[in-house]
């Protein structure tokens, strides 16, 4: 018997949570876990719940919600011996879809009863942890809006990237890495540890969070005749055959910009300042995946 805690972000997505328990305790094996279910009630209270479950020696927690409740969850286990496991209730579930995590609640449940514990890595902005993208620009303005909308689900965000799009001015920005020393004007810079922003939308199509290093793609203004089109390379996988998307990989890298504009970490909106250093820690985090024989 394994010890199994799953939190529960009541206010992530669209759907009522309320009968996730009762899922949760019909469809995991009980001969295998030992469960406990609690629900959120404030931001950071996932950080905090994870790290007593791994100060107790549970095997495994289950972050219950989107990106941001990965963030929460995960940022309290990293360093420690507890795993991350994923039921995704989220807007955009970027990292349960780099990982193939079934989108359908009783599926992701029924899918912890055949796990075992993986590594992976993680990334750092100055000193805040991302697991799936972070970044500067475009995304993160729409980021921004979205959570200031009050409403969740892809509607609201597709309202906001149409009702900024065509005012949005790119920023000057300066990269400074191990052979990379680049000065650009960007529409947006994303930094990515897993392959996508969420909703199959992959920015970093070849980006792996077990490599040991990130993808930055670095988006160049672009006519906006052509914005569809970026769009549906998006969700083809084929975003950095584009001639407007610069594609670098590295360990590590210094971000300069000329102001402290919208930043984002696995699409949650965040304060920082005008010089980002971002890396990524290889093998820092365990996680839940599927056996291998």
């Amino acid at each position: 018997m394994k010890n199994l805690a799953f939190i529960i972000n009541p206010i992530s997505g669209t759907q009522n949570k309320r009968r996730i328990p009762k899922l949760i305790d019909k469809l995991i094996d009980k001969e295998q876990w030992t469960t406990d279910i609690v629900f959120t009630e404030y931001k950071g209270h996932a950080t905090e719940l994870a790290k007593q479950y791994a100060a107790m020696g549970f095997f495994a927690v289950v972050a219950v919600g989107g990106d941001g409740t990965v963030n929460e969850v995960a940022s309290g286990l990293v360093g420690t011996s507890t795993a991350l496991g994923i039921i995704p209730i989220g807007s955009g579930n970027g990292f349960a879809r780099h990982m193939g995590i079934s989108l359908r609640i009783p599926t992701a449940i029924e899918a912890l009863n055949n796990v075992e514990q993986l590594t992976a890595d993680y990334g750092m902005v100055n000193d805040k942890p991302f697991f799936v993208t972070c970044g500067t620009g475009f995304d993160a303005v729409i980021s921004e809006e979205f959570h200031k909308a009050g409403k969740r689900g892809l509607t609201t965000y597709v309202q906001q990237i149409i009702k900024d799009v065509f005012s949005y001015q790119p920023e000057h920005y300066h990269l400074i890495g191990e052979g990379i020393d680049i000065e650009t004007d960007a529409f947006l810079i994303t930094f990515a540890n897993c392959n996508q922003w969420g909703n199959a939308a992959q920015i970093a199509p070849k980006a792996s969070n077990q490599d040991g290093k990130m993808d930055i793609a670095v988006a160049s203004k672009f006519p906006m005749l052509i914005a569809p089109a970026l769009a549906l390379r998006l969700f083809t996988k084929t975003i950095d055959d584009s001639t407007y998307i610069t594609t670098l990989k590295t360990k590590e890298i210094t971000l300069i910009r000329e102001t402290a504009s919208p930043f984002h970490l696995d699409g949650d909106p965040v304060e920082m300042g005008t010089e980002l250093h971002i890396r990524i820690v290889e093998d820092g985090l365990k996680i839940l995946g599927e056996k291998r024989y």
